[in-house]
This record gives C-alpha cells, sequence and structure tokens, in this order.
C-alpha cells in the first residue's frame, strides 16, 4: 500500500484488486473529507457506488453530494445491517455481485455508538471477514469509524481487521493487521442464559416437537405475525442442521431478554468455515442455506464453535 497526504484522498495504489481501508473521522468535516471525494472519483470513473451507513449520516452524505447523490445506491445500516452478519451477503455482495464487470466502490459502516456489547463481537467479525470474502475481487470497501465516540479498544480492533488505516489526512499500512486473530478472538463462549424454557432436546424423531415448542413460547413471550413465522424458519433451519450435520441431535432453550427473544441451538458439530451463512447463495445450489436464512431474518446471530460442539443464538425483536 502507498501513502498518501490529503484527507479526502482516495489513491488505492495496492498489489491487490481489492481494498479495504478504515476511515478514522472526528466530526462531520473529517467524515465529508475522507467519504464525499471516494464517492464523486468513483462517479467519474464510471463506478457504481453504494452507501450503507447509518441514518444521520447517510442525510449527511446526500445533502452533502447534491445532485451526484442520484448515481448513488443508499442503505441505512441500522435496518439494512442491523445483524452483522448479514452485511456480506445482502449488502456488500448483493451490490458488488450486480456488477462483476467493473470495479465497485462501497462505503460500509457497521459499527457506531450505541452498538451494544452483545452485538459488537459479530461486528468486528464481520469486519475481519469482509477480507476472505471479496479476496481478489476488484472492490474498494472504505469502513468509517467516529474516533471521537467509539472507544480505543474498537479504534485498536479496526487496525487489526483493516489494512490500510486514513485518519488525520494520511493512509498508511496498519502495523496490526491480522483479521484471522480477531475471528479468533471473538469465537468465545457465550454468556449463560439466564432463566430459559428448555433445553429442549431433539433428535430427528422430535424435531416437529422442539419446532411446535418454540412456536409457543415464542408467542407466550410475545412474537406474532411475521416474526413468529421468522422464529419458526429459523428454528426449523438451526435444528435441522444439528441432526444433519452436528451429530444427529442438539438441544433448544428460549427466552426473553430486554425487548427481545432469544433462541439457542447447541449440537456437537463444529463450524470449521467462519464464512458459513455469509455467502449468497448460486442459484444451483442444494443446501447449505440454513445458517444464511437465519441471518436474514434474526436481528442478531451470535455464534461459539470448538472441538466440542456449536451453539448458534439468535435474537428476534418482540
Amino acid at each position: 500500500m502507498t501513502a498518501t497526504t490529503t484527507a479526502g484522498s482516495t489513491d488505492e495504489s495496492t498489489d491487490e484488486p481489492f481494498v479495504h481501508p478504515a476511515l478514522f473521522y472526528r466530526g462531520e468535516e473529517e467524515y465529508l473529507d475522507g467519504t464525499v471525494p471516494f464517492i464523486r472519483e468513483g462517479l467519474r470513473a464510471g463506478h457504481p457506488v453504494a452507501v450503507a451507513v447509518p441514518g444521520p449520516n447517510l442525510n449527511l452524505l446526500k445533502d452533502s453530494l447534491g445532485g451526484d447523490a442520484a448515481a448513488v445506491r443508499f442503505l441505512d445500516m441500522t435496518d439494512a445491517g442491523r445483524n452483522p452478519g448479514r452485511i456480506i451477503p445482502r449488502v456488500l455482495r448483493a451490490f458488488a455481485d450486480g456488477h462483476p464487470q467493473t470495479h465497485v466502490r462501497i462505503i460500509g459502516e457497521p459499527i457506531w455508538a450505541g452498538r451494544s456489547s452483545v452485538e459488537y463481537p459479530a461486528c468486528v467479525q464481520h469486519e475481519a471477514l469482509i477480507n476472505p470474502a471479496f479476496e481478489g475481487r476488484d472492490v474498494t470497501i472504505l469502513c468509517p469509524y467516529d474516533a471521537e465516540l467509539l472507544d480505543e479498544k474498537v479504534l485498536a480492533d479496526a487496525y487489526a481487521t483493516h489494512p490500510v488505516i486514513v485518519s488525520g489526512g494520511s493512509r498508511r499500512p496498519s502495523p496490526s493487521y491480522a483479521p484471522g486473530q480477531v475471528v479468533a478472538h471473538y469465537n468465545q463462549p457465550l454468556a449463560p442464559a439466564p432463566a430459559a424454557a428448555g433445553p429442549q432436546h431433539f433428535g430427528t424423531a422430535e424435531l416437529p416437537v422442539v419446532r411446535r415448542f418454540a412456536v409457543a413460547w415464542g408467542a407466550r413471550l410475545g412474537l406474532s405475525g411475521v416474526r413468529l413465522d421468522d422464529l419458526a424458519l429459523a428454528v426449523a433451519e438451526l435444528t435441522t442442521n444439528s441432526v444433519v450435520h452436528g451429530g444427529g441431535s442438539g438441544s433448544l432453550r428460549i427466552w426473553a431478554e430486554d425487548s427481545q427473544l432469544v433462541c439457542e441451538v447447541r449440537d456437537r458439530g463444529q463450524l470449521t468455515d467462519p464464512l458459513v451463512g455469509r455467502r449468497p447463495a448460486t442459484r444451483d445450489q442444494r443446501g447449505g442455506r440454513g445458517l444464511l436464512l437465519v441471518h436474514a431474518v434474526a436481528d442478531l446471530v451470535r455464534v461459539h464453535t470448538d472441538l466440542n460442539g456449536t451453539t448458534i443464538r439468535f435474537y428476534l425483536g418482540c
């Protein structure tokens, strides 16, 4: 990577077609200096440009771009990326795959002040997994970080998940880039569940029973309509995966946490591919869509896997 000296510069000199810089900004001026030129340079070059950032920053960019905003694909990350596990397949890849013959520019801001401590590990793992997900692709993904509001640990993690850092008017290689270590570090056992319904143990014969159990408890805890359908789908996919890929059996718990319903499925399988559930399904793909579908409907998915088994915990707003 090569260094530049202007805040708005988007020089992308690199030996690789995929570029993934983090932009550290303080205040609106630095935010716009680091993002608006990036967008406009892309538009001048004829590159498709997408912007997926939290609502206030989305509106700020739309206003600053003026007439150029019409040529940009805008997404509110607080909606599209509420679950960090669906950002790669449903935001980044969805846009990049729609333009396979040209360079693509994307601004993605998945971490903002207000993300909870429960969400954060999934956020930082997402940032780390962008790198293998796009290796060799002709794509630049710029990730802004609010250096005023985010704590030092978040910024330190950004150094580890991004090969390039843009800050204070300069661009430089990250001295601590190690995305694989980040994925491993945040693969930690999940906090113990509070008082919960279950565990309900299941094998192949008990799949219908455990699914009815989950839906009944979901309704009791406040889910209805589409959200109850989402619960039924996610439970069906995860329990089937446990039977087929997780040693033939598993267990399920369900409980309420703040304003969300939480459902947890455990089995004896191990996930060896950190990108499972984050690759878009191909048209002719048979199977392998279970965790992808769970990411699509859930507000958050947390995973822990090791030699002893796998725990998948998903959250749905009531």
